[in-house]
């Protein structure tokens, strides 16, 4: 993807490498942690997120090859400027047991079936409904923020096994979820195009 970086982005860039050092970090985490903290200005991601870089690399070639990316809300899809998402919130009801954000996931889910880019950064619900399904997914990024939810389903999706990236905290949100998948999105396909 060519893209053309402001030179504020450049910028904070360098002022968050002075004051954190990331380059321990391999290249797609790399990406991932750094993109977190440029949105949200917070430091502490970098020891609070959680990720696979295995996974990473093959969420990043069904990305690159066209997966379908889920958004829980519109507010995440307005983040994910440079590709196409799903997000059926506007469609979906509440009922007994089942939140909105629930609905719009099995929604989702039945619109775009297995191998898509999961990512969640409003509703705990979101993504605990996302874990009782087939979804076989390509990446969840679940970052739900909150006091209610957020820390318990962020730890039920990383003791299920699927490739994911998550925290460990009540923090995240539509922000953070949106810049993870961007920096997927932004990574060089080639490592010989690779910059710091």
């Amino acid at each position: 993807m060519n893209r053309v970086v402001h030179p504020i982005e450049v910028e904070s860039y360098r002022r968050l490498r002075a004051r954190l050092d990331t380059s321990h970090f391999p290249p797609l985490t790399r990406a991932v942690v750094e993109r977190v903290i440029h949105s949200a200005a917070d430091l502490e991601y970098a020891t609070d997120l959680v990720m696979d870089e295995g996974d990473l690399e093959k969420a990043h070639t069904a990305l690159h090859s066209g997966a379908p990316v889920v958004t829980d809300v519109e507010m995440v899809a307005a983040g994910i400027t440079r590709r196409e998402t799903v997000c059926r919130l506007r469609d979906a009801e509440s009922g007994p047991g089942l939140t909105r954000s629930a609905h719009a996931i099995r929604l989702a889910h039945e619109q775009v079936g297995p191998g898509a880019i999961w990512v969640i950064g409003n509703a705990p619900t979101a993504l605990e409904e996302l874990l009782t399904l087939d979804a076989a997914p390509a990446l969840v990024i679940g970052l739900p923020v909150g006091f209610v939810g957020a820390v318990e389903s962020k730890a039920a999706l990383r003791e299920s096994g699927l490739p994911a990236v998550s925290n460990v905290s009540e923090k995240g949100g539509s922000a953070v979820a949106s810049a993870a998948l961007n920096a997927l999105l932004y990574h060089p396909i080639h490592p010989s195009e690779e910059t710091s």
